[in-house]
């Protein structure tokens, strides 16, 4: 058995082909004087929505956390794990991130989970369930409306989640206190798989919009 699957080989032999020979300047620099990403991207573990190539970034350009449904809990500093948390923090504290954007995307199954209240847990531990229930006030008001396809509810929620965790990153205190001095800047995104267009969240409005590209 190989120690990898083929196509990751496969891959990683046209990376050093192709990409690393003009970048690999680029990487001995990040290896030497280490990161130094002024954007974090909150996105969904979804393979078909990777921010590192619908932005076209390059090596040490972003700062990608990536989770089930794109979401951000609350600040709770309750001594458990919090995986999210800590990727927030190191990004604030440490890098000194400028752009926090969280970036949703169509046709999520975290948000379709969500939405669909008779789905069995696809595990005793229903990690998924619990995870997402932190939209579930959203997702029962949704649900709830019967004047909305069920892909109309689906992208609603989509979005609305995206709003769900700007809020929750402002509970952070280093996240609160810095956006206040105008030192750090939330953004919201969602990313049609279909279509490649990204709507961006008018900050006054919270609406969706598509920008103006020159």
């Amino acid at each position: 058995m190989p120690h990898l699957p083929d196509h990751l080989l496969a891959g990683y032999r046209n990376f050093m082909n192709g990409r690393y020979p003009t970048e690999s300047g680029r990487y001995r620099e990040l290896a030497r004087e280490g990161q130094a990403p002024e954007t974090m991207i909150v996105a969904c573990c979804d393979s078909r929505s990777a921010p590192e190539a619908i932005f076209d970034a390059g090596p040490g350009e972003l700062f990608v956390l990536r989770n089930v449904g794109n979401l951000v809990p609350p600040y709770e500093p309750d001594g458990e794990f919090h995986s999210t948390s800590a990727a927030l923090e190191f990004a604030v504290q440490s890098l000194k991130v400028k752009n926090i954007v969280v970036m949703g995307h169509g046709r999520c199954g975290g948000i379709r989970a969500a939405l669909d209240t008779n789905a069995a847990p696809l595990s005793p531990g229903d990690f998924i369930g619990k995870w997402m229930s932190l939209i579930a006030p959203a997702a029962e008001t949704v649900s709830a409306s019967t004047f909305m396809t069920a892909t109309e509810r689906q992208t609603a929620l989509e979005r609305i989640s995206i709003r769900y965790s700007l809020a929750n990153l402002r509970t952070f205190p280093c996240v609160s206190i810095l956006e206040g001095k105008g030192r750090l800047s939330l953004h919201g995104a969602w990313f049609d798989i279909s279509t490649g267009e990204l709507w961006v969240m008018n900050k006054e409005t919270g609406d969706f919009e598509r920008p103006v590209l020159e």
